[in-house]
């Protein structure tokens, strides 16, 4: 750890992400700090570096309180996708946008140096764009991609010498984590090859820009380790390989079938869909400002979301609500 920001808060620390950034940051040396509604619990190392509190961040007070002595936030928190917006609009605009700015207040008041906000690629909606880079126009279709925008400005608004803003923009992401998400669409299409044997694509032509959540959590680490002026007021693209839903099918298809022989053949059937959110993201930024370039694949999010399923990681991967932000929301009446 090269960074002399010890003590990490985390919102969202034991969603999809935050159970593999959350370890990362443990095994580094970081103390962390995780503030979660844990809706789907928490499976994380017992470290004496760790404090996981069940909290709301929309409880402002309660935040204040545990941001003293923190020297960076990591804001993951968010109710993360358009079907779960779709779920409860209320919900999702006090979670994703009205809580927001007074975190940052607090945070700031409380002496944190360093606070990265977790974006969405998915602000720029449709673009016909060959490159979209950090400049493009937000576009959202949708109120989770409005939301994720209109915080932006916000953070700018209160960054100084003493407090770093940045912002990411990641793309979809995919793999393995001990809070496997089933409902993102490399993971989707592996579920279906995998306990299907059959991948189902709506549409196909759409590009997706994808990530590999390892190296997701990889640009967390390195916007903790960065140099302040490298990252003050900017705002980065993390994207890695742009595929349209049907090659994407088509990688799936190969790695399953190699790593699982004993499946056979993968049939790919399409069908026609209504969701035309198609972008290609540019993450040159990144790697011209930070040095950063993703280390894995998505055939690597492939094999490990097959040898997972191989090795029962992942049981019931359909009926199980728990894979699912949606259903589990659902299920619990998440308000």
């Amino acid at each position: 750890m090269t960074s002399k920001l010890t003590n990490v808060l985390v919102t969202g620390g034991a969603g999809y992400v935050g159970h593999v950034l959350t370890p990362r940051l443990l095994s580094l040396g970081y103390k962390v700090t995780v503030v979660d509604k844990l809706w789907y619990g928490a499976r994380m190392p017992n470290d004496p570096n760790l404090r996981i509190i069940d909290g709301d961040i929309r409880d402002t007070a309660m935040l204040a309180g545990l941001l003293k002595g923190q020297d960076a936030v990591l804001h993951l928190a968010c109710i993360s996708n358009d079907a779960s917006f779709e779920l409860d609009e209320k919900l999702s605009e006090t979670v994703n946008f009205d809580c927001f700015e007074p975190m940052v207040i607090a945070a700031k008041k409380a002496g944190v140096k360093r606070f990265v906000y977790c974006s969405s690629s998915s602000v720029y909606g449709v673009s016909n764009s060959p490159d979209v880079t950090e400049e493009h126009p937000l576009l959202p279709l949708t109120l989770y991609n409005k939301f994720k925008g209109m915080c932006e400005p916000l953070l700018w608004k209160h960054k100084s010498d003493d407090f770093v803003c940045t912002v990411i923009r990641p793309a979809t992401l995919c793999g393995y984590s001990p809070r496997t998400r089933l409902d993102l669409s490399v993971n989707i299409l592996t579920n279906h090859a995998v306990n299907k044997g059959k991948i189902t694509v709506f549409g196909g032509d759409q590009m997706r820009p994808n990530l590999h959540i390892e190296d997701m959590v990889d640009a967390y680490v390195m916007m903790l380790e960065a140099p302040a002026e490298k990252i003050q007021g900017e705002v980065f693209n993390i994207a890695f390989q742009n595929h349209s839903i049907a090659d994407i099918a088509k990688i799936v298809k190969k790695v399953v079938e190699q790593e699982m022989p004993e499946l056979g053949d993968i049939e790919i059937v399409t069908t026609p869909s209504n969701d035309n959110r198609s972008y290609h993201v540019n993450s040159d930024k990144v790697r011209r400002v930070l040095g950063f370039a993703p280390k894995r694949n998505l055939e690597d999010a492939v094999r490990d979301l097959a040898r997972a399923f191989r090795n029962h990681l992942m049981p019931n991967s359909f009926d199980d609500d728990w894979y699912y932000n949606v259903r589990t929301m659902k299920k619990i009446g998440a308000k």
